[in-house]
């Protein structure tokens, strides 16, 4: 049976084109060191496998070369601070990673990928609108145990997940939900620590509150190996896990 649930996977591509991998200035052995620190790895997988009835919007390229999560105007962009903006200039390491492109290559970049993805991600939350009069965007994400240099907070706490708010698009209830199905597994949780926010629709930010949003950020020690691999046990588990989400959720 299909659900109000739409996935917003963002970041788990590795892909980039051929036609633009000569504009990073890293080594193909840097630049694989630096896909693997940025990639949240396998959560297409994993969201798409845990809740099966859900539609998905996935961004097909490396957030390397555009980042759909990033506000477009970088002065409206906090991560642009440190050379992440929707056009990334330094990496991870908060190294060189490209020179800054001039007006014409930027807007040709987010013209052929930032908008047509944002398009996409809008049209699939109308259609859930127009079904079923709401919608859940559950914005799936993982991030590493320890901090990398380009991270805001080094301070902040690595919890086995990462709830992802918004005081509008977010209600208690739903946050509950989900804090209460992952705790019961013997998980950590925080809100919005050590990132934050979850991704609404320019059309419908803090306009239409029948579109609900949650960002679930899942610690990649749960799956990954040091070596970046994919653990398949682990990863059962952790699907597990999240089909019982996706049950409560669903019977909201």
């Amino acid at each position: 049976m299909p659900s109000p649930i739409l996935l917003h996977l963002p970041h788990a591509s590795k892909t980039i084109p051929d036609d633009l991998r000569h504009e990073i200035l890293l080594s193909d052995r840097d630049l694989q060191d630096e896909i693997n620190r940025l990639t949240d790895h396998a959560t297409d997988l994993i969201f798409t496998k845990a809740f099966p009835r859900s539609d998905f919007v996935a961004f097909p390229i490396s957030r390397l070369v555009v980042d759909p999560e990033r506000f477009p105007n970088d002065s409206e962009e906090p991560m642009s601070a440190v050379g992440m903006g929707a056009l990334y200039t330094h990496g991870s390491l908060r190294q060189l990673i490209r020179r800054t492109p001039d007006f014409e290559k930027r807007e040709h970049l987010l013209k052929r990928f930032y908008e047509p993805h944002h398009h996409r991600l809008t049209t699939a939350v109308d259609r859930n609108l127009e079904k079923y009069d709401k919608c859940l965007i559950l914005d799936g994400h993982s991030f590493p145990t320890q901090a990398l240099p380009y991270e805001l907070n080094q301070a902040a706490s690595r919890p086995d997940f990462c709830l992802g708010t918004d005081y509008f698009h977010t209600p208690e209830e739903l946050v509950q939900i989900v804090e209460e199905e992952l705790q019961q597994f013997g998980l950590s949780t925080t809100r919005d620590e050590p990132f934050s926010g979850t991704i609404v629709p320019t059309k419908h930010y803090r306009k239409d509150q029948r579109v609900q949003s949650l960002m679930i950020e899942i610690n990649r020690g749960l799956y990954l190996r040091e070596d970046y691999s994919i653990d398949s046990e682990k990863t059962k588990k952790l699907i597990h896990v999240l089909e019982h989400v996706e049950q409560m959720l669903k019977d909201r």
